[in-house]
């Protein structure tokens, strides 16, 4: 697909109220399999971000309301108005700025696995330094060797899995990986986090080193209508654990269909 900046390759699949799926750095649209077999009642819009999967990367590099503004294009192209968005990591990123700067064209949030930017809980800084290089895109021994310190998950859980096999078989270009560290570098939704109306769904893992525990928390108290849930997985729970988190993708969001109001934080489970 072609929009007024970039080529985009996008994917559609299913049936029911649209989805957009956004997922982490570098990540491509077929590393969304195992969590796209769970979330049967949707109609799922995935695409790869310029610079991964099937999209070439851009000549002149975005921040991340550029990126946005890519994503309502696409949203135009396919001639969708509105839409519910799971943003999963740095993708949970894109899906505030979206949802911030378009929020006429988002219905409901998800965000899981995922920050604020400046201002949340940064990860280490030895799990920062393994995180500037897509080298766990290229090789499977690098992913064994530094899945448990990024992710916080078992090397053959991240590098053996269906994910797994999709990251090293459509790894992003490094221009692609390096936008996307530019854009998000000094990013931050905290000025304007209280501003979003959206019903939205925190989902953070307990034993993620990326996108720490407590970054969960600051997001879930600063959105006005959020509610938290966490999990015990590390970063990749969506889909190392598809059945358990994507239940709660498609309870909240069927809440939604119904026109159930969220509860309050104070209320909520899984803390």
């Amino acid at each position: 697909m072609r929009t007024d900046s970039a080529t985009v390759r996008v994917a559609v699949a299913g049936e029911g109220p649209p989805l957009l799926l956004l997922t982490g750095i570098g990540a491509n649209i077929e590393m969304w399999e195992p969590a796209a077999r769970h979330l049967t009642r949707r109609r799922l819009v995935m695409l790869d971000v310029p610079g991964t999967g099937g999209s070439p990367a851009l000549r002149v590099g975005l921040r991340m309301r550029g990126y946005a503004h890519l994503v309502t294009q696409v949203l135009d192209a396919l001639g969708l108005d509105r839409v519910d968005v799971l943003g999963y990591s740095w993708g949970g990123a894109l899906a505030q700025q979206l949802a911030h700067q378009a929020p006429e064209r988002v219905r409901a949030l998800v965000l899981a696995a995922t920050t604020p930017g400046v201002g949340g809980q940064p990860p280490w800084p030895w799990v920062l330094a393994l995180m500037s290089s897509p080298a766990r895109y290229y090789s499977r021994t690098y992913l064994r060797l530094t899945a448990p310190l990024v992710f916080g998950t078992g090397p053959r859980a991240a590098a053996d899995s269906l994910h797994g096999r999709a990251r090293l078989h459509r790894p992003p270009s490094i221009v692609g990986y390096t936008q996307q560290l530019h854009a998000i570098s000094g990013w931050s939704s905290r000025w304007w986090l209280r501003q979003l109306d959206h019903p939205t769904l925190v989902i953070g893992a307990r034993r993620d080193p990326l996108a720490r525990p407590r970054n969960a928390d600051i997001l879930a108290a600063a959105l006005p209508h959020a509610r938290l849930e966490m999990v015990d997985g590390g970063h990749l729970f969506l889909l190392e654990d598809p059945q358990q988190s994507c239940a709660l993708v498609e309870d909240f969001l069927c809440d939604q269909d119904a026109g159930a109001s969220v509860e309050p934080v104070g209320a909520q489970s899984g803390r």
